[in-house]
């Protein structure tokens, strides 16, 4: 198995010379399985530097499992752009939960993005067969030689966390998450049934990440600038490397990166919370993504 970034920034496409190193397209992960089943978590503006790709090596027609995490425009405003769905004989199955909020389903997703209003062309003009299936919580989902599982992390709206499996190799990617935290003080009549509701929904995603081999996890901010952006649904760091060591991860990959952090200030943010951790990582290797980083799960 192996993984592949096409787009590593958070929030906004922040395309110029400042992101050129790192990258400015918004979230996009491609998977390989070991049979070479495509897996493709989130279609942020990476996914259509994946469709050139398949282009180019002359892989279309293609069969893609397209999984989004969630649905706030920076995961899911490349999915029209994806070339496959032009292509007669291709098969995309986009795969995402029901909102419980307005009851809409991941078809909801695509069908909003191609109103006349906001897009040209129709799903009825699309050649590919397209496909949606409804994830169910905690329920696997087979692909091809692939299992994918998922957890519930915590966002403004559902978010979804994967993990891949594949002969015993296993990717997990948060999507967007903030740690936990109770907005009441201890004292308050809302705090004890808060707390509890916090401490199952966090062994859920322990359970969900445990002894996983490469973790992928939002890292937008850093410690100091956190207690401004509280609420807002990422992590930092810091709270990236205790979850990471927490689950035992071999490795620990940075993305989501901060649209206004160039690539000199995101190298130097890196360097910080390494030398801070310096003693404290045992063996597990960290990793800062970048577009066009591909990794085999060895």
């Amino acid at each position: 198995m192996k993984f592949k970034f096409w787009g590593v920034r958070g929030s906004i496409p922040s395309p110029g010379p400042r992101t050129a190193r790192y990258g400015g397209n918004t979230t996009c992960i491609e998977i390989r399985s070991d049979d070479d089943t495509l897996i493709v978590i989130d279609g942020g503006t990476g996914i259509f530097a994946l469709a050139q790709s398949l282009i180019a090596q002359k892989l279309l027609p293609v069969q893609a499992n397209i999984f989004i995490t969630h649905s706030h425009w920076d995961h899911i405003h490349g999915l029209p752009f994806f070339t496959p769905l032009f292509i007669r004989g291709s098969r995309v199955r986009l795969h995402g939960v029901t909102d419980p909020v307005t009851g809409n389903g991941i078809e909801h997703v695509m069908g909003v993005q191609l109103q006349n209003s906001y897009f040209p062309v129709s799903e009825t003009q699309m050649d590919a067969t397209i496909e949606y299936k409804t994830i169910h919580i905690g329920q696997p989902e087979p692909v091809g030689d692939a299992v994918v599982h998922n957890v519930v992390m915590n966002h403004p709206v559902t978010d979804l966390g994967y993990r891949v499996e594949c002969n015993g190799k296993s990717v997990f990617f948060t999507g967007d998450h903030e740690p936990h935290y109770n907005p009441h003080p201890a004292g308050h009549p809302e705090h004890d049934s808060c707390q509890r509701h916090i401490e199952e929904r966090n062994r859920a995603i322990d359970a969900a990440v445990r002894g996983v081999d490469v973790m992928i996890v939002d890292c937008s901010y850093t410690r100091e600038e956190y207690p401004a952006k509280q609420g807002w649904g990422h992590g930092t760091f810091d709270s990236a490397f205790a979850m990471a060591l927490r689950a035992g991860a071999r490795q620990l990959y940075c993305t989501h990166h901060e649209p206004t952090r160039g690539d000199d200030e995101l190298e130097a943010v890196f360097a910080d919370v390494m030398a801070r951790h310096a003693g404290q990582l045992g063996a597990m290797q960290v990793f800062l993504a970048y577009e066009g980083l591909e990794v085999a799960v060895a």
